[in-house]
């Protein structure tokens, strides 16, 4: 398509961001697209603009990709750490360097915060993104997620 550039999102790109979200839940077995809750969470994340981001990748005037994050307080750090969620490319743009793009543009953000260490969370099944995340220095824990609906 294009030189890839990476920007904040704005409400404009709501709809190209939940049909992103769509792509990556279809590789998650553990989530279900529900494009108005979808919808609804971004909303939120462009709400506040300090301690959440969401930024877009684009080409050619078309978004193509998108990351999230959210800041938190690690009592481990004793400061901010960044949950990095949401990170999906469009099939057609995939191993362009545009997912590396996006991960160092939210890493510069988290850094910008004061965030000290980023976390997200990845399909144990999904190859691809394991080794994409080592590739770029990301390592495993032994630490196990859990939730729980309230």
């Amino acid at each position: 398509m294009g030189e890839v550039s990476v920007r904040p999102a704005t409400p404009v790109d709501l709809d190209a961001l939940v049909g992103l979200l769509k792509d990556l839940f279809a590789l998650e077995p553990d989530f279900r697209f529900d494009p108005v809750r979808q919808r609804r969470g971004l909303a939120l994340l462009l709400e506040d603009r300090l301690r959440r981001v969401a930024l877009v990748a684009e080409s050619g005037g078309v978004v193509v990709g998108m990351v999230t994050g959210q800041l938190l307080i690690s009592t481990a750090e004793g400061g901010g750490s960044v949950l990095v969620e949401d990170l999906v490319v469009r099939e057609s743009e995939r191993r362009r360097g545009t997912g590396r793009k996006l991960v160092r543009a939210v890493e510069a953000w988290a850094r910008g915060r004061g965030a000290t260490r980023l976390q997200l969370l990845a399909d144990r099944e999904n190859e691809a993104a394991l080794r994409f995340y080592e590739r770029l220095g990301w390592s495993g824990t032994r630490m196990v997620c859990l939730r729980r609906a309230t």
